[in-house]
């Protein structure tokens, strides 16, 4: 019996010595992984982990997932179910604008001003065969190049290849219609795909400080490499992002960073060949009739209401008329903007699509002063203020990703969550939070967790500040003869859907900056001033 115990005890001591050896001999760096998870943050919330060799493991190490990751599994299931995989053997048996045929639906001779158009669209492949599924990404708008006029039109897809395109005719007078293939299903299906399988196609040089000479680092999201890496972790909200260690030089030396595309892509031969320029946005209703709209003395435009925050977005969300925005449920009044910034304290929060609004306000006003922030470059943070009416507005860059090509100052960044927790809020405070463009070429968990974090830092400031005023600005339209893979209005289609769906909950207003960039038909992701003008005036409508 004694031997027995003896033989036990021996046995659990020769466990526990090989347990502590494994702990601080085989995981010497992931440990500090876990550790650092139970730290304080730092002044930006950033936890640095300098020799990690495991950053594509989980952040959490905990098993069961967190209500973020739940929330994103489930916006996840919904996308998969919206675009399903399609078939491609050949480019011949993809959609083709050129064989699809469309047609109005109960004809008239006379429209009249306010009456929906309806048109049926079958897709039909290259060979002129019918197609049995849907999935086609399809732009619908209506213009009047004279009137300097325009509206997107709602696409309903049946599922089976057939569509139904409305228009609501808005103006009198000629009218054309236009409804551009910009990708076919099956073009749709390969760009899901590849999206959602790698975090490469944008490469990150970090640039870090040593002294007086500078030293250049790979960074990323995500880096496959066995070498010792600099994590920069937010660990309450679960973002990092990392550069690989520079010999001698302390992770928190980094400074700088610029990006540069790579060449890589996760699309086939064969599927590249849907996206070249002349297969991008083709119109499948080319030489349609031109459509005439009579007033028939109908003035809905006299019944609506003022604009104000909380009103329902409809689709389409409104149309141009003489170059002005007109939104559908309500109406837009002229608003001197100088007295309605008076005392209000703006925070612009986003890609560079919202920095065009600080940039249109100092155009605009001539007593707001820009104040020098010692910084440099396109994506330094913004200061402008007028002293005599107490105006303050921002701007501020999102956090990582944050493409460019020229270099751009990381000493200040911060995650959009951690800003919006440390302001304080109150009814003349305003935050505009514009997100999206960066993040079309990285897979779309890594923009559904954004979001996310943005959601449950606006549920905290509404909270301790019901009387803030939160406007989420939607993305831009961009350009078509950009790489596609990377950076497809199919891609902002689908964050423009999450955005929409997570924020719905919460007591904040949207400016349909998507629905607008159609209707003026810019694509371009920086339109012009005239077309900023508009969405600011919708703004000041919201706060005045």
């Amino acid at each position: 019996m004694k031997t027995t115990l003896t033989n036990r005890k021996s046995l659990w001591l020769l466990l526990l010595i090989l347990a502590f050896l494994i702990t601080f001999t085989v995981l010497p760096k992931s440990r500090k992984i876990w550790t650092t998870l139970k730290l304080p943050t730092s002044l930006h919330h950033w936890n640095l982990i300098t020799e990690s060799s495991f950053p594509g493991a989980s952040l959490n190490p905990a098993t069961l997932l967190t209500e973020t990751e739940l929330r994103t599994k489930e916006i996840l299931e919904k996308l998969n179910q919206l675009i399903p995989p399609r078939p491609f053997t050949h480019v011949n048996t993809t959609t083709s604008a050129r064989h699809s045929t469309v047609s109005i639906l109960n004809p008239r001779h006379t429209y009249c001003r306010g009456d929906q158009l309806d048109i049926l669209l079958e897709a039909r492949d290259h060979l002129g065969r019918r197609k049995e599924y849907g999935g086609d990404f399809l732009r619908a708008r209506m213009s009047s190049p004279a009137l300097k006029a325009g509206a997107s039109g709602k696409v309903t897809d049946f599922n089976n290849g057939t569509y139904l395109v409305s228009f609501t005719l808005f103006w009198e007078g000629r009218v054309s219609l236009s409804l551009l293939l910009i990708h076919p299903s099956e073009g749709v299906s390969a760009l899901w795909r590849a999206r959602n399988q790698g975090y490469d196609r944008v490469i990150f040089t970090g640039q870090f400080v040593n002294g007086t000479t500078q030293v250049l680092s790979e960074c990323g999201l995500v880096l496959n490499t066995r070498a010792e890496l600099c994590q920069y972790l937010d660990a309450r909200d679960q973002e990092a992002f990392y550069c690989v260690r520079p010999q001698h030089v302390p992770c928190a030396a980094l400074t700088h960073m610029h990006s540069k595309n790579k060449e890589v892509s996760y699309l086939s031969k064969q599927e590249r060949t849907i996206f070249i320029r002349s297969n991008v946005g083709v119109e499948i209703m080319e030489n349609f009739t031109v459509i005439r709209v009579s007033k028939c003395n109908k003035d809905p435009d006299s019944l609506k209401e003022k604009c104000k925050l909380g009103m329902t977005s409809t689709v389409p969300s409104g149309h141009v008329w003489k170059g002005t925005w007109n939104p559908v449920s309500c109406r837009l009044t002229p608003v001197k903007m100088d007295e309605c910034l008076r005392g209000k304290f703006i925070h612009l929060l986003g890609d560079s699509t919202i920095r065009q609004w600080i940039e249109y306000f100092k155009a605009s006003i001539n007593s707001l002063k820009s104040v020098d922030l010692h910084d440099y470059g396109k994506l330094q943070h913004q200061l402008a203020v007028d002293l005599d009416r107490n105006i303050n507005i921002q701007w501020q860059k999102h956090g990582y990703p944050l493409i460019g090509s020229s270099a751009y100052s990381v000493k200040d960044i911060e995650y959009m969550a951690r800003v919006i927790d440390r302001t304080g809020g109150e009814k003349n405070t305003v935050i505009v939070i514009s997100l999206g463009q960066h993040f079309r070429p990285f897979p779309i968990d890594v923009f559904i967790r954004r979001a996310l974090n943005v959601h449950k830092a606006i549920q905290r400031l509404l909270l301790r500040s019901p009387d803030t005023t939160v406007i989420i600005k939607t993305e831009n339209i961009r350009e078509m003869h950009n790489d596609m893979e990377r950076f497809s209005d199919f891609h902002g289609y689908i964050q423009y859907l999450v955005m929409t769906d997570i924020f719905q909950d919460l007591n904040v207003s949207i400016i349909d900056t998507w629905d607008i960039t159609i209707a003026y038909g810019t694509n371009n992701v920086h339109p012009p001033p005239y077309v900023v003008g508009n969405q600011i005036n919708i703004f000041l409508n919201y706060i005045c």
